[in-house]
């Protein structure tokens, strides 16, 4: 896995191709252009593709489209993670003969009747920042005998990072740069406060969390600009960095775009898909406007 060095600043806008880009979307990209035009940088289009169930070539071709009308320009050639799917498995194996990823067999359901189960007992079950499950400790402490004959049975299985070897590994607190809306300097890192994160999923090739800091070093991207929503998932993609010896960017996480409901944007809300505000007369201008820049 070569990672590339670049002199300039590069920045990149990775959209997922499962639905049509909105408002929210928009603000990312523009943005992404507007600071790499300033810092005289580069801008890269990554496309994340891992989810081969919910992303769609037509999909794709919406998003290029949609990028073209907002005057969003990049480098190509344009970076799919599903033609790199060996370079994610090779920084798993990296994790793997470490000892610090382990594979896990419990189902979504299984693990909800497991939080279900200890809190009917009294006891509150630990949420990620997100607000999902810590995922139980029931594979991790599993006996290398049962992990080896389940697999050797070809049991659905993902691989998990055990985050408290992981961490104790490294020995020392994580911080990263932030420049964005919210906090800003040297923020400290907790990557404890998402237990065992998911490397490599049962039912797609890799996760978000590993193809993204893979993709990041591999690109030489120096600036990560994107929504508050993954501010707190940086912590996560410190770790990774750290254990897999690549260069941290520098990270500025923006404002959301909200709904009217004060939620954020979802993809299945279609008044805000940039090709109905395009159907309506709307220009690239006023889509400027409606995210709030100049």
């Amino acid at each position: 896995m070569t990672v590339v060095d670049n002199q300039r600043s590069v920045f990149r806008f990775a959209p997922s191709p499962n639905g049509r880009l909105h408002l929210g979307h928009a603000l990312s990209a523009l943005l992404n252009q507007d600071m790499a035009r300033a810092a005289d940088g580069r801008l890269l289009l990554r496309i994340e593709d891992i989810d081969l169930s919910r992303c769609t070539p037509e999909f794709e071709t919406a998003i290029l489209d949609d990028l073209t009308w907002l005057g969003v320009s990049w480098e190509e050639p344009v970076r799919r993670q599903s033609q790199h799917l060996g370079e994610y498995r090779q920084a798993l194996q990296k994790l793997i003969d470490l000892g610090l990823a382990y594979p896990a067999f419990m189902t979504r359901g299984e693990v909800k009747a497991y939080v279900f189960e200890t809190e009917q007992h009294g006891r509150p079950w630990p949420r990620d920042p997100d607000g999902a499950p810590i995922y139980p400790p029931t594979d991790r402490e599993r006996l290398a005998t049962d992990r080896e004959r389940l697999l050797a049975d070809g049991c659905r299985h993902a691989w998990r990072l055990d985050i408290a070897k992981a961490t104790a590994k490294l020995g020392r607190r994580l911080t990263w740069t932030e420049t964005g809306h919210g906090p800003k300097g040297h923020i400290a890192a907790r990557p404890e406060d998402w237990g065992d994160i998911v490397l490599w999923r049962s039912d797609a090739p890799s996760s978000y969390h590993l193809s993204v800091t893979v993709d990041d070093a591999l690109q030489g991207v120096t600036h990560v600009v994107r929504g508050l929503d993954l501010f707190h998932a940086t912590a996560v993609h410190r770790l990774l960095q750290e254990l897999l010896g690549l260069t941290a960017p520098v990270y500025h996480h923006h404002r959301l775009v909200l709904g009217a409901d004060g939620r954020k944007l979802s993809k299945s809300a279609g008044d805000t898909a940039l090709a109905a505000l395009r159907a309506r007369g709307l220009t690239s201008a006023d889509v400027r406007r409606l995210v709030g820049l100049a």
